[in-house]
């Protein structure tokens, strides 16, 4: 038995679409954004002064806040919401350094 090639792409073009429309939805979710902020604020600065968040881009606030959670021991939910909220932050314009 052989399954059409056709069958095969619909179904993998349905699996990325979801996929896709899941993790869109995801980052921009009001709560995580609202709970990554007061994350942020409440944390982050017990140690050390708050950076803005136009002052990293994308990538360098993930591997910032992926170091943090070492270093700080934060739960990994938290850090996720962290890294939207200043992602999310730093392209208030859809401009990314």
């Amino acid at each position: 038995m052989t399954i059409p090639k056709t069958l095969v792409s619909v179904c993998f073009i349905t699996l990325f679409s979801t996929i896709a429309v899941a993790e869109a939805a995801e980052k921009s979710d009001p709560l995580r954004l609202a709970r990554g902020a007061k994350a942020w604020a409440q944390n982050c600065g017990r140690c050390h002064n708050i950076r803005a968040p136009k002052e990293l881009s994308d990538e360098e606030w993930e591997v910032s806040a992926t170091h943090m959670r070492v270093r700080a021991n934060l739960p990994g939910d938290m850090v996720r919401d962290i890294i939207l909220f200043l992602q999310s932050s730093n392209n208030v314009k859809g401009e990314q350094k």
